[in-house]
């Protein structure tokens, strides 16, 4: 059972998920809030799979919700899904460098707002690869932090090959055609150095890739 909490300020939006969820025989919301504070003791009470997280929002916004769910070891398996009105603007890209996994656009049609829900709660494939490649285009269009980034040294070659491959928006599969690989060991080769490089999800993944230097936008 997918267990998903709901946080948006608009009672209309929220009824609107719920309808689409509460139909699914795999997948349960355990609780709505209308603030990101509110979310956030949710959040802390349920320990949901899935936090479906409004951008703008009453008391807390939903990037400090973000930035302190992932903060918080206690939440470490909940995956926050970022609910917005358009697109990949630069709340989006502020919440997926605060630990967000995604997000989603609020019109998106049911049968993909459901299909985006069991993909997050897998923690596989967070972003598709077209939202990937625009969170790069995103990315690479502002100056780089004065970061060093994360220390590359405990990767393995492949692993540091499919990070950069990640990084261009290609998905699992597509790293395993361009890596002559299985789809099993393309996945294993990116949870790895996600997990030696501390990253929550592909998001993150992507953005550590430009911080560290491994990828630079002549590469991608």
């Amino acid at each position: 059972m997918i267990r998903v909490l709901l946080v948006d300020d608009q009672p209309l939006i929220r009824s609107g998920f719920r309808a689409f969820l509460d139909l699914e025989d795999d997948i349960k919301v355990v609780a709505e809030a209308a603030n990101g504070q509110e979310g956030l003791e949710l959040a802390r009470e349920h320990v949901p799979d899935i936090a479906l997280i409004d951008i703008q929002m009453p008391v807390m916004d939903g990037i400090e919700t973000t930035r302190r769910i992932a903060a918080d070891p206690a939440l470490t398996g909940v995956h926050v899904v970022i609910l917005t009105n358009y697109g990949l603007d630069e709340y989006v890209f502020d919440a997926l460098s605060a630990g967000a996994a995604g997000f989603l656009v609020k019109d998106i049609v049911p049968e993909d707002f459901l299909h985006a829900v069991r993909v997050a709660a897998r923690g596989d494939a967070l972003l598709a690869p077209s939202i990937t490649r625009k969170l790069i285009n995103r990315y690479i269009s502002q100056p780089l932090p004065s970061t060093t980034g994360p220390a590359l040294e405990e990767l393995t070659g492949r692993e540091r090959e499919a990070v950069v491959l990640v990084a261009q928006g290609l998905s699992n599969d597509e790293i395993a055609d361009r890596m002559v690989i299985s789809p099993l060991t393309a996945k294993t080769h990116v949870n790895r150095a996600m997990t030696k490089l501390h990253a929550r999800d592909r998001a993150q993944l992507v953005i550590l890739a430009y911080e560290s230097g491994l990828v630079t936008p002549r590469n991608s």
